[in-house]
């Protein structure tokens, strides 16, 4: 989309077509022979002119004439081949001059270029030898005056196609387009040029007034020969045309065109097949350990079997002694039998003070539950009133983009040196097709275009009440001239009037303006600058703008940074204004018409995301209180129906609950409090995280006191609990703690304050469950002893209604016997064994080979309702749009003295260096594929040293006084008059502002470019100067402190190729960073990219490290606190491969399921960390603390702890996160949904599966000794 350009270009070919006809003379054909010989003229002088004031020639055969010597000067000085006598009165060539000079500023960049173009018509209009090359095939008469009607104009092919070549690559730098579009119409041959240049146009439009033939062959008997003339190679040394501008010069091919970038893979051919090498490499690795461990467990084998039946039958008593032992008592509990001699555990220095501690402190909470739980409330209830300065963050630069951002920065300098980018509301009206697999209907029909009209009527209309005032589109529109919008529709071909759509002649236009938009001047928009087709249509192939099957409407608005201010706040008014008269009226008149509407506005994104924050609040509270219902019911008893009131635990499983949302609401009242805004990621997930946590510790120590014997008083079964389970939910919380610390030092906004909030909230957790919740448990268990109801404690049942229970052994439940019976035994088989090492290795090499092809990046269609309007804008973006996003590159501190070579450095036309930085970008446009880069770069210091060259003789003008002189065709020199101008006398004394001497090689000096520069910002482009900067180039140079020789900012627009994938996005903003990298390291200045997208798509160039950091940290956070706690390398070794293979089986299922990784997805990994902490410590701690050979410790510990783990994790997440599938948000379904269903599925299976097997097979011997216990107890 072209941004800002003011006044452009007059139909520069249809100018030059009218040079054609002034070439006739007044006088009368005479009746003699034709001649053609050198010396002799087809044409001379003017004869008259058409109805629409298009002037003719007159076809005469006479001599050529000797010219005064006025004209000649003035030919020499326009046409130097041309000498002696001519073809061409004075008036001729005033005519010539005065038409050729709206090609020039076009050209002059490349002198061969325009040298060939002048000579091209130098010779038709002046050569002395014209009856050589041009024959008068048709006359009319006009006026009473026979008039020329048709000519033959005959050239050399060589001359043709060396013309063409000169110029086809001659930019035009304002529109990032080529001068041919202008002045050939887009011609991809000589050929073409010359049938465009030779068309006869009809009444008033534009183009030649007669028709012209190009030939190039001439029958042997006519004496005529083709013009030939000296044509000069865009590469030709004396006048050398830049790279940008000749491609194909000797020296840029020196600097050779950067060739496309192809991402090597090393990958290997086996028959047919193609393996990558490093699915290959891993494929062999994992054969060659699945082969080590066969052949291991084949050895150990045979050495088991080699003891005699002495050692069996000790083991097995040893066995028997273990579990009589354990039958009786665990061995930390607290016994009046001592046997003589057992087995204890000898912990290390911290497990044993850990032991002594909880036991003491499971005596004191015994002692006052009440206290405990009183102080401990204080201190998350105090935290809690932090919320009364509770704030969302919902800015997604605040959220993604962190304060060292490198493209946070790079945008705050573009906006404060240059200007805000401006807003984007727009429209894409699109056919309906009958399949997927049928192409839409063409869009470009006569009611269609009158529905279009239509809907613009409406915007037009269109009023929003802000603060009173009623704002319309026109109040805040983008005005380059500061009267007409720069609407891009192709409602511009008509001037955006709906009475002009007959007058200019309908559909017909349309498809006129299609191929002549860049020439026609009655195709120039109601702003006074050319519409690309492609930016107002879409779904079409190349050119083919008539198939288009989609109109495409943008409306720039004004952009402020202030948010505060009126206009911004005008703004936003009317773009809600304007999406609902979308959805209430042009929805169904559109629909009406069996065709699409889709539409967005600069706040749709912000707005859709408000409202998708709220869109599952009741899914994710059911999903809360579904798991609540559960953990309630299942931390009761399974008793009979008779003690089920007694025995149930609903009151209790409600009160964990509580403590565990204190916990959330305390970390976030306390980082409120301190002024950190919280987030939507942090609202969605750490209640799942914590509750996961929270759950899993409150069925652990309700099923670690339900274990005790029931004979023991309950200050001891809670010390008993407190020293067995206590420990282990003190490494898991502090694992868990100091894994989300370390995420506080990332970069990322959202990951850091999510990894500060969840810190805090598991510490809380931790804290909470054992104070208030061990006081609760006490609580509970009173009440049960004294046969009270739960939920209603101050119901006592008769005692005649129920059982005996202080007596009896709490049944351990289906799941523990399952544990018991099945479970553990199943895994000690040696045949599970290997199958189970076997998949689960070969599922983690899987994992590694499948992360590869994880893409970064995060759909904006997931983050939004599905019901938004957005989805199906974000469908039409990619299926219809052909133009990519603009891209900027700024250049800091330009020094543009002479004596500095920057503007050399910089530049792209004759002279300048060759691998200057805007030559650089057209040859990266060349290779659209790896550079991304679509189009060369409009550059306002080509156009001002264009518009300063004395070649461009229209355009730098002062008046006598010194003051700036615009362009003939505009005020004061022009004054309109009936829609037509009329030349006044004030600008015939205006003089061009330097001669040739006065410049340095064609360059200002420092004062000249101080001085000229600001006329040049302010100079309208017009048809006799289009390289006026206003527009075009007004918020493209910082003017700030420019007198002192540098330019502090300065910008060149080009643009993306159209990206359609978040890949797509990521990569180009990489490689524009990349080019612009090398260009500062080339050039020695300090240059930077600049895309409005890029401060939202940063975060995903870096996040692979993001996330490789975040989990190592947290692995190795993990590690350490095990190391500290265990005391055991062995096992903190463990538990670390293990939670390093569940990370890595989440990068391998989000590879197979699409997901995208992203701040959401890194912190979801960052918190399967701590979640399959749980599923690991538990188990490791009963393994380590327990007594026998692994096989034996094993089943105990899964025996132990595996049901507390199962139904306290698993079990409860799960019936959570099935809730989720039917959440309203895709965002929710993909990252909460799929990653969680895998987090719990990847870590159940891991922690009870392959976990058990590893210890089993290489856990840690085991710490127990034979210890008399008698003496221990005198010792005591």
């Amino acid at each position: 989309m072209e941004r800002g350009r003011r006044r452009f270009l007059f139909l520069v070919s249809s100018s030059i077509q009218v040079i054609f006809m002034l070439f006739l003379a007044n006088f009368q054909p005479s009746n003699a022979q034709d001649i053609y010989a050198e010396g002799f003229c087809s044409m001379y002088g003017i004869c008259g002119q058409r109805s629409d004031g298009k002037v003719l020639n007159c076809p005469n055969r006479t001599h050529s004439v000797k010219p005064d010597e006025l004209l000649s000067s003035k030919i020499q000085s326009l046409c130097p081949p041309i000498t002696g006598n001519v073809c061409c009165s004075a008036d001729q060539f005033d005519t010539l001059r005065g038409q050729v000079q709206q090609a020039i500023p076009l050209l002059v960049g490349c002198p061969a270029c325009l040298r060939n173009f002048l000579n091209l018509f130098c010779e038709l209009s002046c050569s002395p030898n014209q009856s050589l090359f041009i024959n008068v095939t048709s006359i009319k008469k006009v006026n009473g005056t026979l008039a020329v009607d048709a000519i033959d104009f005959f050239v050399t092919h060589y001359f043709g196609e060396q013309l063409f070549n000169s110029c086809k690559d001659v930019k035009f730098g304002s529109m990032n387009t080529r001068a041919m579009d202008f002045v050939g119409a887009g011609a991809q041959n000589y050929a073409d040029w010359f049938a465009f240049l030779g068309h006869q146009a009809n009444l008033n439009e534009p183009g030649s007034p007669y028709a012209i033939t190009f030939r190039s062959n001439i029958g042997n008997s006519t004496g005529m020969k083709p013009m030939n003339t000296t044509v000069y190679s865009c590469g030709d040394s004396s006048l050398g045309c830049s790279c940008g501008d000749c491609p194909s010069s000797a020296v840029c091919l020196d600097s050779s065109t950067p060739a496309p970038h192809v991402k090597q893979s090393c990958s290997i051919n086996i028959g047919s097949l193609k393996i990558k090498c490093l699915d290959f490499s891993l494929a062999i690795v994992y054969l060659f350990l699945v082969s080590a461990f066969l052949l291991w467990g084949f050895v150990y084998r045979k050495k088991r079997a080699g003891p005699s039946r002495t050692m069996t039958l000790l083991n097995v008593r040893d066995g028997n002694n273990h579990n009589s032992g354990d039958k009786k008592e665990a061995p930390s509990q607290i016994s009046e039998v001592v046997p003589p001699v057992v087995k204890a555990h000898r912990p290390s220095v911290i497990q044993l003070y850990m032991s002594n501690f909880f036991r003491k402190y499971g005596s004191f909470v015994s002692k006052n539950p009440t206290l405990i739980l009183c102080l401990s409330l204080v201190v998350p209830l105090l935290l809690c009133l932090g919320l009364i300065r509770f704030k969302v963050e919902t800015r997604p630069e605040k959220l993604w983009v962190g304060p060292g951002s490198r493209a946070a920065k790079e945008k705050q300098y573009f906006d404060s040196h240059l200007a805000p980018f401006y807003r984007i509301e727009q429209l894409i009206l699109a056919g309906i097709s009958g399949s997927d697999a049928e192409r839409p209907p063409n869009i470009v029909t006569d009611k269609n275009l009158k529905l279009l009209f239509e809907l613009q009527k409406k915007v037009d209309d269109l009023r929003a009440n802000y603060s009173g005032s009623m704002v319309s589109l026109a109040d805040i529109c983008l005005k380059p001239l500061g009267k007409d919008c720069a609407t891009q529709s192709v409602l511009q071909y008509f001037k955006m009037d709906p009475q002009n759509y007959d007058a200019y002649g309908g559909l017909d236009h349309v498809q006129y303006c299609f191929q002549h938009f860049s020439s026609a001047e009655n195709c120039l928009s109601a702003f006074r600058a050319p519409l690309d087709p492609s930016t107002a249509l879409g779904g079409f192939s190349g050119n083919n703008y008539s198939e288009a099957s989609a109109f495409v409407i943008t409306y720039p608005v004004n952009n402020e940074l202030d948010e505060t201010s009126t206009e911004y706040r005008s703004a936003v008014a009317w773009e809600k204004a304007f999406i609902r008269l979308i959805q209430d009226e042009l929805v169904p008149m559109v629909q009406s018409q069996n065709l699409s509407l889709s539409f967005s506005s600069e706040s749709s994104i912000q707005e859709e995301l408000k409202r998708e924050s709220t869109a599952d609040v009741i899914t994710i509270l059911v999903s809360y209180l579904v798991m609540f219902a559960y953990i309630s019911i299942m931390l009761g008893d399974r008793g009979h129906l008779s003690t089920f009131f007694v025995s149930s635990k609903l009151l209790l499983g409600l009160s964990g609950v509580v403590l565990v949302m204190l916990s959330v609401l305390g970390s976030v009242g306390f980082y409120s409090a301190i002024g950190i805004k919280s987030t939507l990621i942090i609202m969605e997930v750490i209640p799942f995280l914590v509750l996961a946590v929270g759950v899993d510790n409150m069925c652990i120590l309700v099923h670690a006191v339900k274990r005790q014997p029931c004979e023991l008083l309950l200050e001891e079964r809670i010390s008993n609990a407190l020293v067995e389970v206590g420990p282990s939910i003190t490494l898991a919380s502090l694992s868990e703690v100091l894994a989300f610390a370390v995420g506080c030092f990332i970069p990322m906004p959202a990951c850091r304050v999510f990894s500060m909030f969840a810190a805090l909230a598991v510490l809380l957790d931790f804290f909470l469950q054992v104070t208030a919740f061990v006081s609760l448990i006490i609580f509970d268990f009173l009440r049960a002893e004294d046969d009270r109801v739960d939920c209603v404690p101050c119901v006592k049942l008769a005692p005649s209604k129920i059982s005996d229970e202080g007596t009896v052994k709490e049944d351990p439940g289906l799941l523990a016997r399952y544990m018991k019976e099945v479970h553990a035994p199943l895994l000690s088989l040696r045949g599970v064994k290997i199958i189970v090492i076997a998949v689960f290795v070969g599922f983690a090499f899987a994992s590694i080979a499948l992360c590869t092809r994880v893409q970064p990046g995060l759909e904006q269609k997931v983050v939004l309702p599905r019901n938004s309007y957005l989805q199906d804008y974000f469908d039409d973006l990619a299926k219809y749009l052909r133009v990519g996003p603009p891209l900027y590159f700024v250049v800091k501190d330009f020094n543009y003295s002479l004596e500095a070579r920057n503007t050399n450095e910089i530049c792209s036309i004759s002279q300048c260096d060759s691998n200057s930085l805007l030559n650089e970008i057209t040859k990266a446009s060349l290779v659209p594929a790896s550079s991304y880069i679509a189009k060369p770069a409009a550059s306002w210091l080509d156009d001002f040293l264009i518009w300063l060259s004395p070649d461009a003789f229209s355009c730098c003008r002062e008046f006598v006084n010194g003051s700036y002189c615009p362009p003939d065709d505009q005020p004061p020199c022009c004054q309109p008059n009936d829609g037509s101008c009329t030349l006044g006398i004030e600008c015939e004394d205006c003089t061009t502002c330097f001669r040739y001497l006065d410049l340095h090689d064609g360059r200002p000096s420092t004062m000249q470019f101080r001085e000229k520069l600001p006329w040049f910002l302010n100079a309208l482009p017009s048809s006799n100067c289009a390289k006026g900067g206003k527009g075009a180039y007004t918020s493209s140079v910082d003017l700030s402190g420019y007198e002192s020789g540098i330019i502090e900012a300065s910008a060149f627009r080009t643009y993306h190729t159209p990206l359609n994938k978040q890949s797509d996005y990521v990569n180009s903003m990489k490689a524009a960073r990349d080019f612009s990298s090398k260009m500062s390291d080339s050039l020695k200045m300090e240059i930077f990219p600049y895309a409005v997208f890029y401060i939202f798509f940063e975060q995903y160039l870096d996040i692979w490290r993001t996330a490789l950091i975040n989990i190592s940290i947290g692995l190795g956070a993990v590690f350490v606190v095990c190391l500290v706690l265990t005391s055991s390398i062995w096992i903190s070794a463990i538990i670390l491969l293990v939670l390093a293979m569940i990370v890595i089986d989440m990068l391998g299922i989000m590879a197979v399921l699409d997901i995208q990784l992203n701040a959401i997805s890194v912190v979801n990994l960052v918190m399967s960390i701590g979640i399959a902490v749980e599923f690991c410590v538990h188990i490791t701690h009963a393994f380590l603390v327990s007594s026998g050979d692994r096989g034996t410790r094993t089943k105990l510990a899964v025996s132990t702890m595996g049901a507390s783990v199962f139904s306290g994790i698993t079990l409860t997440k799960l019936v959570g996160v099935v809730v989720l599938r039917f959440s309203k948000s895709q965002v929710f379904v993909v990252y909460y949904f799929q990653m969680y269903l895998a987090l719990v599925l990847i870590g159940f299976l891991h922690g009870l599966v392959f976990l058990p097997v590893v210890l089993s097979i290489c856990g840690p011997p085991s710490r127990s000794m034979p210890v008399d216990m008698r003496q221990h107890q005198q010792t005591s």
